[in-house]
């Protein structure tokens, strides 16, 4: 059943084109990967002259919400959690970026994008364990 008051096409749309080229962007123009676990985790051990664009990327993640309220667009997340299932779920998925050496972004975006066979196998993976996930909480009532 689609969830017809929250069904945003164009807006999903808009962003996937904003995400990948943001994603092209930064291969074409830094020769990096739009990681975001990756970028986020080398700003703990940086080296010389490489933090700069990964703030600036950061900052852009936290500025696009901002742009888009200043542009009278109004975000409501709807979170259906409470503050223990969050944890656990950022905890896996911290562990599970670590074992996959990437995060959604960077395996199903770019990694995808250049048929990168790790990067089938990964996304393959945390797409069915989500499907899985939302089944089993949705349907068969677990937690």
């Amino acid at each position: 059943m689609i969830d017809w008051p929250h069904f945003t096409p164009m807006m999903s749309f808009a962003g996937g084109v904003l995400i990948g080229l943001a994603a092209a962007m930064l291969i074409l123009i830094n020769g990096r990967i739009a990681g975001i676990s990756g970028i986020v985790g080398a700003l703990f051990a940086p080296r010389r002259g490489d933090v700069a664009w990964r703030l600036a990327f950061i900052a852009g993640l936290f500025c696009a919400p901002l742009l888009a309220l200043l542009m009278g667009i109004r975000i409501a997340p709807r979170i259906d959690a409470g503050v223990g299932m969050l944890l656990a779920a950022g905890l896996l998925v911290g562990v599970g970026t670590s074992y996959a050496s990437g995060c959604t972004s960077g395996h199903g975006v770019c990694g995808v994008a250049r048929l990168s066979p790790r990067s089938l196998v990964a996304t393959l993976a945390f797409m069915a364990t989500g499907f899985a996930t939302v089944f089993a909480v949705r349907h068969l009532a677990i937690v």
